[in-house]
C-alpha cells in the first residue's frame, strides 16, 4: 500500500466529520501529523468546533528537505486532492471572485515549537477574490485588511522580504492620515497600503531567483491561489530548518529528523468587528499553577496581534462579559473543562470567534514554568484524574532548574525603578543589551545580561538564551518573550509600560522619572512579581520546601520501591563540608566524590609545593607532616556533615605541576631579577627552582604522571592521605558517630596497578586501627575512567569493593578529545553538520555507553557484589540518567544543586524502564 501523505479533519459545511485518525491516538498520531494536526483531528472527534482542513506529514517535509527540497512522487497530486476535497466540503473554492474560499497554513512538529516557525494566514485572496470577501461580509475595511496582511506574511514568509519595510508603510500610512493606530485606518487606507505592499513585493523579490512568480522579467504577487498554497506549503516546510528552529530544538533536545507536518485549515476571522475576537488562553495558570482560566484576547483582531503584542490585550476572564461575545465567551469555559478532562492535564488553547461563533484553532500540553508544572500536577493528583507515579512524570527534571535559580534576597533593600507582568518567574541581574547578537556576545564574556526589547520576535531566541533574563515594555502573558521564557525557565518581566526604549541608541527612558538607563548599565528583574530595579540585588537560592518538596518525596518513594525495579541512588560530587551539608540538605543519599585535590589550593598550595620542590627527605616530611593535619581535618568536617551516607574520597589524581607555578612565567620573573642586578647566589637559586618547575612539565599531561601513577611513584602522598582518612574516621567513631568513608583509586588502568595501591591503603588503614583501638571497615574502589579499564573490569573488578565511572576522562579518551580544547573549538560544528547528537560532555555518547556497559557486567563477572555508580557531569543530566539505570549503575553523583533533578530524573527513568508511563514531551 503506497505511503499516505495527508489526512483530513473536522466538519465541514455538509455537516460531515471528515477526520482521518480518529482511530489513532494523539500520542501515536502526533509523529505522523505533529502535534497540532493530531491536536486539531482529535477536538474534531470529540465534538468541538474545529475548521475543517488537512494535514501534510511530518515525513513528507523529511521527504522534502532531505531531497533538496524535491517533492516526493505523487504529493502534489494527493494535497491537490485533499484542496478539492476541501473545497467541496465547503462549497467554496480558493480564489472563487464572488464567495472565496480562504486558508491558513500553519507548521505543526511532534513537540511544541511555539513561535519557531512560520505562518501563512488569509491564502486564496487576490486582487479578485478581495472583492468577493467584500461582497459576501458588507464590510471593505475587512476586505482590505485581509489583503493586505496576506501580502505581508506571505512576501516575509515566502518570499523573505524585509518585514521592516511592511511596518514602515504602515507607519508613513498612519502618519499621512493622522492616527495612531492600525485599527484607525480606513478601507480606503487599506487598499492603498495593499497596493503599496505589492509594489514592496515586486521591488524586493528576486525574480531570478523566483521565476514563478516573475512576468515579463517583473516579480509580481501571485495571483494564482494554487501557486500561494504550494509556495506557502514549500515555505512552511523550509521553516524546519530555519535558524530559530534549530536554536529551540537544541536548546530543547529535539531531533533535526523529526521534520514538521503542514495544516491547511479553513480560515475564521476574529477581524470582522466588535462581535470577532482571537485570544490564546490556558486551562490554569501557566506560571505558578493557580486553578484558573488565563490568558489574552482581543476584540476585532487576528491571532497574531495578540501574540505579537501590538495591541495591548485583555484577560480572559473578561471575555463573557463584553457585549456579543457572551455566549462564545461561556461555551469557551466549558471547552476548558472539556478539554482538561479529555487530556488530564493544562491545556494550551487559540481561538477565534467569529461574529459570535467559537471556533478552536489549536490545543497543545500547555507550556508551563516548574512552579506551575509542580503545582499542576499536585492538583491533578489530589482531584484523582492521575496517580502519584504519572505525577512524577508530569515535571521535566530540567525544569527543577528554574526553582533552584536565584530569587532576590529577602533581606534586601532595593527601590521598584518601575514594573510590568510577572510572565516568567525566578530573578535575574545583569547588564543592559539591546540585541540578541548582543547578549551572545556577553554570555561568551561571561558577562550576565538582561534583554531588553519593546517586544521579542522569534529571531531574538539566540539572545533569550544567552541571556539572564529578559525584560519587554510591550505584550502579554500569552506574547512570545512570555511563552518561551516560561518553556526555558528564563526570569521574564513583560508589558513594562514605562519603559521607552530607544534601541537604536541602545538606551531606555523611564516614564515618570527622570531615569535613562543605557547599554552596560546593571539592572534587576523579578519575574515573580514584574519589578524591575536599577542596579543589582543580591539573589539568594531558595530551599526546597512546598510541592517541590512533596513531588521529590513521591520520586523517592519510586526509586526505593523494589516491587517497581531496581533501585537507582543519588549522590552528590562535594570537596568541602559547606557542599556536603548543601548536597545532603538537597536531599542527596552520600558523596559519591571527594575531589582531595579541590582541598590542596588556596593557602594549601604552598604546602603541596614544598613537598613536591623539597630536595631533602627532611623537608619533604615535614610538609606530609602539615598536609596530614589539614587533611584530618577536611575529612572530619566532610564524615561529620555526612554521618551515616557514604563519603567516597579520591586520592590525589592531577599531576603536580598543576600545583606549582608555570615556568614560563617564572622564567619571566628570572629575567626581570638579571635585570635588577640580582646576586648570583639569588640568580643561581632562581635557575635551579626553574630546571625544577621544567622538570615536572608534560608534554600531554592527561595522559602523563597522575592518578593512582602518582600514588605508586609517590607512595607517601598516598599513605598521608589514607591515614588523614582513616583517622578522621576513627576520631569520630570515639565520638560515637558513623562515619562511612570509602576510598577511591583514580586512573587505574591495570589490575597490577590496584592491586599495588590497595596494599598501601591496607596497610595504613590496619596501622591507624591499631594506634587508635578502632575497628575500620573502608570500602576501596576504583574510577573506570580509562577504556582499558572498562574492558578489562572482570580483571580489575575482583580487587575493587566498587567502580566509580568518571565519564568526562572516559569520553576524552574514547574520543580522543581534550575537552578544554575542543569544546568550544569545534564541538558547536559538529553538532551543526550532525557529526555528533549531542555533546558528550553533557549527555552520555553511546558508544561510551558501551564501555560503561562493559565495566558493569565485567565488574559482576569478577564480583556479584561490586557496586557501580558514575561521577562524571553527566550523572546530572536526565538522558544520561535514563541510560545509567538501564546500564545496570547503581547509583548517580552529580554537582550539589542537581540531586534534585537527579533524585526526579532517577524515579523517572526507573518507572520508563520497567513499563510505566511514558516521559512528558
Amino acid at each position: 500500500m503506497a505511503e499516505k501523505h495527508v489526512y483530513r479533519f473536522g466538519v465541514g459545511a455538509d455537516g460531515v466529520d471528515a477526520t482521518e485518525l480518529a482511530g489513532e491516538t494523539v500520542d501515536v498520531s502526533k509523529w505522523i501529523v505533529g502535534g497540532k494536526g493530531a491536536n486539531l483531528a482529535e477536538m474534531a472527534r470529540i465534538g468541538l468546533p474545529v475548521p475543517p482542513g488537512f494535514s501534510i506529514t511530518c515525513q513528507t517535509c523529511v521527504a522534502y528537505s532531505t531531497s533538496d527540497n524535491t517533492w516526493p512522487a505523487g504529493v502534489l497530486d494527493e494535497i491537490d486532492a485533499a484542496r478539492v476535497d476541501l473545497e467541496g466540503r465547503m462549497g467554496k473554492q480558493l480564489g472563487d471572485p464572488t464567495d472565496p474560499l480562504l486558508v491558513s497554513v500553519r507548521s505543526g512538529a511532534p513537540f511544541s515549537m511555539p513561535g519557531m516557525m512560520d505562518t501563512v494566514l488569509n491564502l486564496g485572496l487576490n486582487d479578485v477574490s478581495v472583492h468577493g470577501i467584500i461582497e459576501q461580509t458588507g464590510n471593505a475595511r475587512f476586505g482590505w485588511d485581509s489583503y493586505r496582511r496576506f501580502i505581508q506574511m506571505f512576501s516575509g514568509v515566502v518570499m523573505g522580504v524585509d518585514g521592516q519595510l511592511f511596518e514602515d508603510a504602515i507607519n508613513a500610512k498612519k502618519a499621512e492620515v493622522g492616527v495612531k493606530l492600525d485599527t484607525e485606518l480606513s478601507a480606503d487606507d487599506l487598499e492603498d497600503l495593499a497596493q503599496t505592499f505589492k509594489q514592496i513585493f515586486a521591488v524586493n523579490v528576486d525574480s531570478h531567483a523566483h521565476p514563478e512568480v516573475t512576468v515579463d522579467g517583473r516579480a509580481e504577487f501571485p495571483q494564482d491561489p494554487k501557486l500561494q498554497l504550494r509556495l506557502s506549503i514549500e515555505a512552511v516546510f523550509g521553516s524546519w530548518m530555519n535558524e530559530r528552529a534549530i536554536i529551540y530544538r537544541k536548546q530543547n533536545k529535539i531531533s533535526d529528523e523529526l521534520g514538521t507536518a503542514v495544516n491547511v485549515q479553513v480560515m475564521v476571522f476574529g477581524n470582522k468587528g466588535d462581535t470577532s475576537a482571537t485570544g490564546v488562553a490556558f486551562t490554569r495558570n501557566p506560571a505558578d499553577g493557580t486553578k484558573e482560566f488565563y490568558g489574552d484576547f482581543l476584540v476585532n483582531a487576528q491571532g497574531e496581534d495578540v501574540v505579537a503584542g501590538i495591541r495591548n490585550t485583555e484577560p480572559i476572564a473578561d471575555l463573557k462579559h463584553v457585549e456579543g461575545l457572551e455566549e462564545a465567551g461561556k461555551q469557551l469555559d466549558e471547552i476548558f473543562l472539556t478539554l482538561e478532562e479529555h487530556y488530564r492535564d493544562m491545556m494550551d488553547i487559540e481561538f477565534t470567534i467569529e461574529q459570535g461563533k467559537l471556533w478552536m484553532l489549536q490545543t497543545r500540553v500547555g507550556k508551563r514554568t516548574a512552579m506551575a508544572a509542580l503545582a499542576i500536577a499536585m492538583q491533578f493528583e489530589k482531584e484523582g484524574r492521575i496517580s502519584k507515579e504519572q505525577a512524577v512524570m508530569r515535571v521535566a527534571p530540567s525544569q527543577l532548574d528554574q526553582l533552584l535559580h536565584p530569587q532576590f534576597d529577602p533581606k534586601a533593600d532595593f527601590k521598584v525603578l518601575t514594573k510590568g507582568m510577572n510572565a516568567s518567574p525566578g530573578a535575574a541581574v545583569g547588564q543592559i543589551v539591546f540585541s540578541a547578537d548582543d547578549a551572545v556576545h556577553c554570555a561568551n564574556k561571561d558577562q550576565p545580561c538582561i534583554l531588553v526589547r519593546w517586544e521579542t520576535t522569534p529571531d531574538d531566541l539566540k539572545g533569550m538564551v544567552a541571556a539572564e533574563g529578559i525584560l519587554t515594555s510591550h505584550g502579554g502573558k500569552t506574547s512570545h518573550a512570555a511563552v518561551i521564557a516560561r518553556g526555558m525557565g528564563a526570569p521574564c518581566v513583560c508589558g513594562a509600560e514605562a519603559l521607552r526604549i530607544d534601541a537604536r541608541n541602545k538606551e531606555v527612558a523611564v516614564s515618570g522619572t527622570d531615569v535613562v538607563l543605557h547599554e552596560g548599565d546593571v539592572i534587576s528583574i523579578n519575574g515573580t512579581t514584574g519589578d524591575v530595579i536599577l542596579g543589582a540585588v543580591t539573589l539568594t537560592r531558595p530551599e526546597l520546601t512546598g510541592d517541590l518538596e512533596t513531588i521529590l518525596e513521591w520520586a523517592d518513594a519510586v526509586r526505593v520501591d523494589a516491587s517497581r525495579g531496581r533501585n537507582i541512588g543519588v549522590r552528590a560530587n562535594a570537596d568541602n563540608p559547606a557542599d556536603a551539608k548543601l548536597s545532603r540538605d538537597f536531599g542527596a543519599e552520600g558523596i559519591g566524590l571527594d575531589r582531595t585535590e579541590h582541598m590542596f589550593l588556596g593557602d594549601r598550595k604552598e604546602i603541596i609545593q614544598s613537598f613536591i620542590l623539597a630536595d631533602e627527605p627532611g623537608a619533604k616530611q615535614q610538609a606530609l607532616g602539615q598536609l596530614l593535619k589539614v587533611q584530618t581535618e577536611d575529612f572530619l568536617g566532610m564524615f561529620e556533615a555526612m554521618d551515616g551516607k557514604a563519603v567516597i574520597v579520591r586520592l590525589l589524581d592531577p599531576p603536580l605541576h598543576e600545583f606549582l607555578d608555570d615556568p614560563r612565567a617564572y622564567a619571566i620573573d628570572l629575567a626581570h631579577a638579571e635585570d635588577r642586578g640580582e646576586s648570583r647566589i639569588q640568580l643561581k637559586a632562581r635557575r635551579d627552582m626553574l630546571a625544577r618547575l621544567d622538570s615536572f612539565q608534560e608534554v600531554n599531561p592527561m595522559l602523563g604522571l597522575r592518578g593512582c601513577r602518582l600514588g605508586i611513584v609517590y607512595p607517601e602522598l598516598t599513605e598521608m592521605q589514607v591515614r588523614a582518612i582513616a583517622g578522621a574516621a576513627a576520631q569520630l567513631k570515639k565520638r560515637g558517630l558513623n562515619p562511612k568513608p570509602e576510598i577511591m583509586v583514580p586512573l587505574v588502568s591495570t589490575v597490577e596497578e590496584l592491586k599495588v595501591v590497595r596494599e598501601q591503603i591496607g596497610d595504613v588503614i590496619e596501622g591507624v586501627c591499631e594506634q587508635t583501638g578502632v575497628e575500620l571497615s573502608i570500602p576501596v574502589g576504583c574510577m573506570i575512567e580509562i577504556p582499558r579499564a572498562a574492558v578489562t573490569a572482570d580483571e580489575i573488578g575482583e580487587y575493587a569493593d566498587f567502580f566509580s565511572f568518571g565519564t568526562n576522562d572516559l569520553t576524552q579518551m574514547g574520543f580522543g578529545f581534550s575537552r578544554d580544547d575542543v569544546e568550544s573549538a569545534f564541538i558547536p560544528l559538529y553538532l551543526s553538520k550532525k557529526i555528533l547528537k549531542a555533546n558528550p560532555f553533557e549527555t552520555l555518547d553511546a558508544g561510551v555507553a558501551k564501555l560503561v556497559k562493559l565495566g558493569v557486567e565485567g565488574g559482576h563477572e569478577a564480583n556479584d557484589k561490586i557496586v557501580c555508580g558514575v561521577c562524571g557531569e553527566t550523572g546530572g543530566d536526565p538522558d544520561s540518567i535514563q541510560m545509567y539505570y538501564d546500564l545496570g549503575l547503581d547509583y548517580v553523583s552529580c554537582s550539589p544543586y542537581r540531586v534534585p533533578i537527579a533524585r526526579l530524573a532517577a524515579a523517572q527513568a526507573k518507572i520508563v524502564s520497567n513499563g510505566g508511563a511514558k516521559k512528558r514531551a
